[in-house]
């Protein structure tokens, strides 16, 4: 199967195989032609499996092909936003916008993305310009829907991507919002990595008679990763993973953490051992998180570290080591973890390093992903198995800490705990990009400079 049996143009086409794409992947195979054909979806996709191109390209083709674009292109009919795509995080937006650009490079058409972390009055300008395709976080949305800087009363197509992530980080409440400014006729798309019970109501408030795609067995973890449990006690973590990184040699590593405070002290105990260390989470500048995702991805840091909320995103081809300093307190945040190596057909791995608190946690993962992951005790890393668990959120070393992944929260959490990272890198299937900071356009139109409010993203 190629794109072009999918019923996309031949411009979008052209697009696609210059970015090195001539197969569409599963999602993309299904999504495609169930969003040509005009009708809702619920789609079932993990990231990494190209489902950004399973929207945007279909979507594109839409737009740019039917009347309205036709008058666009001879310039009888002012740009509206006719395309709203809501994401979680600013570099997921921003991953987005740059694969609109790239893919609808040789439509007519034009995009925008718009977060918060930047200065607003930039964002204002662009889109009194005219937008075609806007992608936008749903607090930032919110401020401009309040200061009236932006009309969504024509959009056509709402494109939920992400969408476990965006309840998790308690979004509901501004998606209602947003819902109840959009025109009731349109076409809805929602694409989610797992279906809770919220997913599933949220489905059926929002979307009609919806055609349903799931294209991997689902909260699955990849075969192509090979997942170990260390055994450790809670004070050797940070000696034992130094030792990881140096007897095994390892280049590039993600490491997770349970919190923003965490993370930082990471860094500074990996730096004193002579390793290259950086931390992204939501109370780092949007220029810093940038740098460090920028680094990691050329292969000049060693180590990147990050919060459940600031890894989301993450996209990147050969990524060989995933490694759970903190385990997660929700389950299926192991899944989207790990996911993020074994990528475009490599073998990846993935280990985690447990200490006696961490008992429940790996029990709850073992009873999703139904295997019991092999332990490996390292010599000389030997927990003490007359050690006694302590409640997580006693040993925080913050407030909130102990709760939700040390990131993310809702429109109303404190600035700097809106979590809101990710990032790009070209995946191995259309879809994805790299991130990058502040609101743009598709035709190589202005680009505001990042401003102040770093961590609130908005």
């Amino acid at each position: 199967m190629s794109f072009s049996t999918l019923g996309l143009s031949d411009a979008i086409v052209r697009a696609v195989t210059e970015q090195g794409y001539t197969t569409p992947t599963p999602i993309q195979a299904q999504a495609i032609p169930a969003v040509l054909n005009g009708g809702d979806l619920l789609a079932g996709a993990q990231t990494g499996t190209g489902k950004t191109a399973g929207f945007t390209l279909p979507i594109l083709q839409r737009l740019s092909t039917d009347a309205v674009g036709a008058a666009i292109k001879s310039k009888t009919a002012p740009r509206v936003i006719r395309a709203l795509v809501l994401t979680p995080t600013r570099e997921l937006a921003a991953q987005v916008e740059e694969s609109v650009r790239l893919y609808g490079k040789y439509t007519n058409l034009n995009s925008a993305c718009i977060f918060g972390g930047v200065g607003i009055n930039p964002q204002i300008k662009l889109l009194k310009q005219g937008v075609d395709v806007l992608v936008a976080t749903p607090g930032r949305l919110l401020d401009h829907v309040g200061q009236r800087t932006v009309d969504l009363s024509k959009v056509e197509i709402l494109i939920l991507d992400e969408a476990d992530r965006m309840l998790d980080m308690g979004f509901i409440h501004d998606i209602k919002k947003v819902l109840a400014v959009l025109p009731p006729k349109r076409q809805n798309l929602l694409f989610s990595a797992t279906f809770s019970d919220e997913i599933k109501a949220l489905a059926d408030k929002l979307l009609n008679n919806p055609a349903s795609i799931e294209v991997a067995r689902r909260n699955s973890t990849v075969e192509v990763i090979a997942q170990k449990i260390h055994p450790v006690d809670r004070d050797k973590k940070h000696p034992m993973l130094a030792h990881l990184i140096k007897s095994n040699a390892w280049e590039q590593v993600l490491v997770f953490m349970r919190t923003k405070h965490g993370a930082n002290k990471l860094v500074e105990q990996l730096g004193k051992d002579g390793i290259n260390a950086m931390a992204i989470h939501g109370n780092k500048s949007q220029t810093a998180r940038t740098k460090a995702l920028a680094e990691f991805k050329d292969g000049s840091l060693t180590v990147l570290v990050a919060t459940d909320i600031a890894a989301r995103g993450i996209d990147i081809d050969q990524l060989p080591h995933v490694v759970n300093y903190d385990l997660p307190n929700i389950p299926e945040d192991y899944v989207h973890r790990i996911g993020r190596t074994g990528r475009a057909g490599a073998t990846g791995e993935a280990v985690s390093l447990v200490c006696v608190d961490e008992h429940q946690m790996l029990k709850d993962i073992e009873k999703l992903i139904k295997q019991t992951l092999p332990r490996h005790v390292i010599p000389g890393f030997e927990p003490d198995l007359n050690a006694k668990a302590q409640p997580i959120q006693l040993r925080s070393g913050a407030p909130g800490h102990g709760n939700r992944g040390g990131g993310g929260g809702g429109r109303g959490a404190p600035a700097g705990n809106r979590g809101g990272n990710g990032g790009g890198n070209k995946p191995r299937s259309p879809g994805g990009a790299p991130a990058s900071a502040g609101a743009k356009r598709s035709n190589n139109g202005p680009r505001p400079a990042s401003a102040s409010r770093p961590g609130r993203d908005r």
